[in-house]
Parts: structure tokens; C-alpha cells; sequence
């Protein structure tokens, strides 16, 4: 081949090469499913690489799409009801977004993101986690890695009480002034039920196919003002290593990567 040609060969690879890759890009960015009508633009994002874990991408699917059809229902009311705020086109906005937080050993933690404008004061945002077990294909809570967790019972009275000290820091890092945390006003939100302390997921480790502890999401509102944002707290395996399951000991190990906070 002479030299006129193989430059030729290789501008064109590179340029199919660049379209691949711009081409993948925005597969990932397209919704996975949408609905646009006079009263709402609402949209259904699922980060594709969730496909890996068979019965996970489906579920995520079929929940998203229902919350989206709800949304577009209570728009269609809210106009019947309240049509001066839909003057001039305008109409609600919903977001939900899936994405990957970790995949440690059979269990994939997933990050739930609600945007609505509702043309209110404000648009609103909420964030969730899914805990997914691959090998059952089912949805857990993080209830099989802890030996007792009984609502008030020790072991969650701990784990609440290590999630408000670590919001205390993180509030402090904001200058707000925090006193004791177990008495705080805002932070007694968290209570020893899994159903109140919090949205978590598993922190990548240092040790490979570990988790390095638990990472609990809060909203705004949550546990703080709206102007506060939201909120996380990361508690290490080892500040609860007593109260581990033998199956929470075969998941927990190492610490956390550096960085990693940033993924929050």
C-alpha cells in the first residue's frame, strides 16, 4: 500500500473510529422511554451498563415507566384544576434517572434520581437506592448482613447514631452549628428503622470484591433546610463489625477508596 493510501486507510478508520464512540455516547444518553404531551415533558434514563444484571434493567423499566405515566396523570389534573400556571406552554418537567453506585460480588447498588418542576417556588429533587442481589434476582435491604435488626433494637440504634455523627461533620464542613447529635432537632429524624435512616448503598473498597461500608443518602429536606442540599453519610464496615451477619463479614473489607465520596 503507498504511503497516500495508508493515510487515507487511517483517517477514514479513525473517523469510523470517532462516529463509534460518538454513536455509543449518545446511546447512553438517550432515554429509555419518554412522554411528552401538553402538560408535562417527562423522561426515563437507565444507564445501560445495569443490563449486565439479568431481571435488574426490566425492573428498573417497568417501575420507571409507571412513575412517569403517574406524573403525566397528575399534571393532566393539576391543569383542569390550576390553569393559569400552564399559561403559555408551560408544563411540568420529571427526570428519573438509574445509575450504577457499585457492583460488589452479587450485589448491585443503584442510584435513583427524581427531578420534577412542578411550577411551584422551586423545582424538587429526591434520591433513592435500590439494593439488588443478582444471584436471587430480587431486590434486599441490607437487613442479611447484620445479626439482629429489630426496629429500636441495639444494633440499628448504633448504626442511627453513627449516621447522625457523620451528617454532624458534614453539616459543620457547611457552618451549621451542631450540638450533640443524638439531639439535635433535625438529625432525630434518623431513627433505628431501616425505613428512616436513610437511602444507602455499598462503598467501593481497597479489597477487592469488598465493600468498604454503607453509604446513606439524604434529600433535601430530609434532615435539614431546603438551602442545605442533600446530605450523605458514610459508615465505615468497621465501626459496626460487631454486628455483622457471617454474611455481612464475607461482604465487608478494606476501606474506601480515595476519591470516593466524590461519586456521591
Amino acid at each position: 500500500m503507498t504511503t497516500r493510501r495508508a493515510a487515507f486507510a487511517l483517517t477514514v478508520a479513525l473517523a469510523y473510529g470517532m462516529l463509534g464512540t460518538a454513536s455509543s455516547a449518545a446511546a447512553e444518553d438517550r432515554p429509555a422511554f419518554k412522554i411528552d404531551t401538553g402538560t408535562i415533558e417527562a423522561t426515563l434514563t437507565i444507564e445501560p451498563k445495569l443490563k449486565a444484571f439479568p431481571g435488574l434493567y426490566d425492573g428498573l423499566l417497568a417501575e420507571g415507566k409507571r412513575e412517569l405515566a403517574k406524573w403525566r396523570l397528575q399534571s393532566e389534573k393539576d391543569r383542569k384544576e390550576m390553569p393559569d400556571i400552564f399559561r403559555a406552554g408551560r408544563r411540568y418537567t420529571f427526570e428519573r434517572t438509574y445509575t450504577e453506585r457499585s457492583a460488589i460480588g452479587r450485589y448491585v447498588s443503584v442510584i435513583r434520581t427524581d427531578y420534577l418542576d412542578g411550577l411551584g417556588a422551586h423545582p424538587n429533587h429526591q434520591t433513592d437506592t435500590i439494593l439488588w442481589d443478582a444471584e436471587a434476582r430480587k431486590r434486599i435491604s441490607i437487613r442479611p448482613f447484620l445479626k439482629e435488626s429489630a426496629t429500636g433494637g441495639p444494633t440499628l440504634g448504633r448504626l442511627a447514631h453513627l449516621i447522625r455523627v457523620a451528617l454532624a461533620v458534614e453539616k459543620k464542613t457547611r457552618d451549621i452549628d451542631i450540638g450533640d447529635p443524638d439531639n439535635d432537632t433535625e438529625l432525630s429524624r434518623v431513627e433505628p428503622d431501616l425505613l428512616k435512616m436513610g437511602a444507602v448503598a455499598l462503598a467501593p473498597s481497597t479489597a477487592k470484591g469488598k465493600s468498604a461500608g454503607l453509604i446513606f443518602y439524604f434529600s433535601p429536606y430530609a434532615v435539614g433546610a431546603y438551602v442545605e442540599g442533600d446530605y450523605t453519610a458514610f459508615v465505615p464496615w468497621t465501626e459496626i463489625s460487631g454486628d455483622l451477619s457471617p454474611q455481612g463479614l464475607s461482604l465487608f473489607g478494606g476501606d474506601r477508596l480515595a476519591d470516593d465520596d466524590k461519586n456521591d
